[in-house]
C-alpha cells in the first residue's frame, strides 16, 4: 500500500472543513486549538494518509502540502533452470 503524509500550514487554514469531505481515509479532522485569525484548522488524526492528494486539491488557501513515500522497488525474479 502506498504511504503519504501531508503538512497544513495552520496559520492560514479557515477551517472550510472542504479537505476533511475530500479525504477518502478519514484521516483529517478540526483542531480544537485556534490559530492567529481565530479560526480551527484542520489536522492529520491518523496515520493512514496514502497522499492522494484529494485535500491539496480542493483547498481553496492552497495551505496543504502533500508527500509521498516512493514505492518499494520490485526484486528482480530469478528464474530457476
Amino acid at each position: 500500500m502506498v504511504k503519504g503524509t501531508i503538512k497544513i500550514d495552520a496559520k492560514i487554514c479557515k477551517g472550510c472543513e472542504l479537505c476533511i469531505i475530500a479525504c477518502p481515509q478519514n484521516a483529517l479532522a478540526l483542531s480544537p486549538n485556534f490559530n492567529d485569525k481565530g479560526y480551527r484548522y484542520v489536522e492529520l488524526i491518523s496515520n493512514v494518509c496514502t497522499g492522494c492528494a484529494n485535500c491539496a486539491l480542493v483547498c481553496p488557501e492552497a495551505g496543504i502540502t502533500v508527500y509521498r513515500e516512493p514505492k518499494p522497488a520490485k526484486k528482480p525474479q530469478v528464474k530457476v533452470e
